[in-house]
């Protein structure tokens, strides 16, 4: 029987409990939304499997960069179309007609660049789940007033809602990772910022890169000195909901 060999270089560390592949590959709720689901890195298929059967209606493509996984799903999976390109290049707009899921056991090295494409394609993706290192998921789901609240926190809060769903521990993967995961999910909001995604984005991140200063040292290049005097800039940017970002940027229009 053939089996993949965990690659250091892809990050990969695959799931070995059945039950928590199970867990995972249930979390999408939103399936109303949507008729097509990506499996991003699917390695072995551990999670395919209970995707596959907890979405029958939907239609099922596996995203998977690593060509000894590739041969290893074909075979396994000769049903489901397995696409070997790489997901943070490739355009993931063609892959379905209309609106679709994305899912996924995500490997470390490269889940915050796998969050910003679904970010950038966030008109076509009305739900996001999956495993990632707990301190990243932990730290989108965050809210204002915590010190690992951050950049990620505000750009993904702005467009979807985050939930920290649960924690896995090391010893269900092989390789076991040195860290724990933590599976969330992300929902497209109904209500998300309507202002300007650049500027927004400029903004949040001037304000996180002195974190540690208040908002009237870390944006002085983009306020007037009378508008620099308002109370909110009094205030460190942790302590900024996403609404009150969106007041920054808009105030900055007025200009």
């Amino acid at each position: 029987m053939r089996v993949v060999r965990a690659k250091k270089h892809l990050g990969q560390h695959f799931l070995t409990d059945e039950g928590i592949a199970q867990k995972i590959g249930e979390t999408l709720i939103h399936r109303d939304k949507y008729d097509g689901i990506v499996e991003v890195g699917p390695g072995m298929g551990m999670m395919t499997k209970y995707v596959k059967a907890a979405y029958p209606d939907h239609e099922l493509k596996l995203i998977e960069l690593d060509r000894e996984s590739v041969a290893y799903l074909g075979e396994h999976y000769s049903d489901i179309p397995v696409i070997n390109e790489d997901f943070l290049s490739m355009n993931i707009k063609g892959l379905f007609d209309g609106q679709f899921a994305v899912i996924g056991n995500y490997p470390y090295n490269i889940s915050s660049q796998i969050i910003f494409k679904v970010l950038e394609n966030k008109e076509f993706i009305p739900e996001m789940t999956g495993m990632f290192q707990k301190e990243v998921a932990e730290r989108i789901c965050e809210g204002p007033g915590n010190k690992t609240y951050g950049v990620i926190s505000v750009l993904i809060q702005a467009y979807y809602d985050a939930e920290y769903l649960f924690t896995v521990d090391e010893h269900v993967f092989n390789p076991p990772p040195k860290v724990k995961s933590g599976v969330l999910r992300l929902t497209r909001r109904d209500n998300p910022i309507t202002c300007d995604h650049g500027a927004f984005r400029q903004v949040v991140k001037m304000s996180f890169n002195q974190r540690r200063k208040m908002l009237r040292k870390s944006l002085k290049s983009l306020f007037t000195p009378e508008q620099l005097t308002q109370e909110i800039f009094t205030k460190r940017p942790e302590q900024l909901s996403v609404d009150q970002f969106v007041g920054l940027v808009e105030m900055r229009e007025d200009l």
